[in-house]
């Protein structure tokens, strides 16, 4: 960990890769490629664990992704990895817990891994992402404090950049079709919650959603579509309460521990391609873009990322893999609400 930036392009164990965004899918991308023996940068200008991800309520569920193949690839790919990682839920935060989405039909893909009723990852994201930092770390990565002003900045100094900014990449690339879509959560004490509970038949601006976490019980949720607000605001916090205390009546008089807000990256298609850039300096460098999950990062974190990676170890051209991201990352980005904030 540095907070001090390097300018050498190259260094052993091959081609320099400075990956961009420290939210969960910069980490993840970020591990696959430095465990592969690759020289790798993670830039942020937040810590990791201080990103939009570590709002997340952290359940991995791939509601009304179907019918896109590529997205549900995705999700069943990742399940693959949580429920590995879930063999350590001390150690990294992933659960495989029982719950209940009345209303919803998951993929049969989903529901043979899941089973019925169905048990699926659940993502303590304050023990999840320092884990995810500690193995990029532990495999010789170096994560620096620090914002691209430009694409070009980081090629300048490595011979691939993967933007995986999220929001960001609004001004980054620049991406005008990256917008907003504002969650927020109460987190309170558990009065006895064991099970994770969705209803995601509310209207589109609300979810109501119950999620036991080690350290309390998260309760959502928003999908304000276009809000940039970050101050929680205390009415949308009493009716995110009263909507969870008609199924856990219990909830209604729990000690509130906290506020969280979060800004989803929406994006009408997840990116996911590859193109040269420029370095401003003459020459040029491959960028791989893995961003716009809406509130299905976590749900498809690993598939995207072994997408990216695959992407980088192809050398890739202009154009790669921009058709797969646009078509099957559209209702990634518009489901899986209780991934993300609220």
């Amino acid at each position: 960990m540095s907070d001090e930036p390097s300018t050498s392009r190259s260094g052993s164990g091959g081609a320099h890769v400075v990956v961009l965004g420290g939210g969960v899918m910069g980490l993840t991308t970020a591990v696959l490629l430095a465990e592969q023996g690759r020289p790798v940068r993670l830039w942020s200008p937040d810590r990791p664990g201080e990103t939009t991800s570590a709002v997340a309520g952290g359940l991995c569920w791939p509601y009304r992704i179907e019918p896109q193949e590529r997205a549900l690839e995705w999700a069943v790919r990742a399940f693959g990895q949580f429920s590995w990682l879930a063999e350590q839920p001390e150690l990294t935060g992933v659960r495989l817990v029982r719950g209940s989405m009345p209303g919803a039909t998951p993929p049969p893909e989903w529901t043979r891994l899941t089973g019925s009723p169905p048990r699926a990852p659940l993502v303590d994201m304050r023990t999840y992402l320092p884990y995810l930092l500690g193995r990029f770390e532990a495999a010789g990565g170096r994560w620096e404090r620090r914002a691209a002003g430009s694409l070009a900045e980081a090629a300048a100094v490595a011979d691939t950049v993967v933007n995986c900014t999220g929001l960001g990449a609004r001004e980054l690339v620049p991406d005008p079709s990256m917008r907003p879509v504002r969650g927020q959560v109460v987190v309170v004490e558990n009065p006895g919650v064991e099970e994770w509970y969705v209803d995601a038949s509310d209207d589109a601006d609300e979810t109501t959603y119950v999620l036991p976490q080690p350290h309390g019980v998260i309760l959502g949720g928003t999908a304000q579509d276009g809000s940039e607000e970050t101050a929680p605001d205390p009415a949308t916090a009493q009716a995110v309460v009263r909507r969870c205390a008609r199924i856990h009546p219990g909830l209604a008089t729990a000690r509130i521990l906290e506020h969280r807000v979060g800004l989803r990256p929406f994006r009408p298609g997840v990116r996911l391609a590859a193109e040269r850039i420029g370095d401003g300096a003459g020459g040029d460098a491959l960028c791989v873009h893995n961003y716009g999950h809406g509130g299905a990062g976590i749900t498809v974190s690993w598939g995207c990322a072994l997408d990216a990676v695959r992407l980088i170890d192809s050398g890739a051209g202009a154009g790669a893999g921009e058709e797969a991201g646009q078509s099957a990352g559209r209702d990634a980005a518009e489901g899986a609400a209780v991934d993300a904030a609220g």
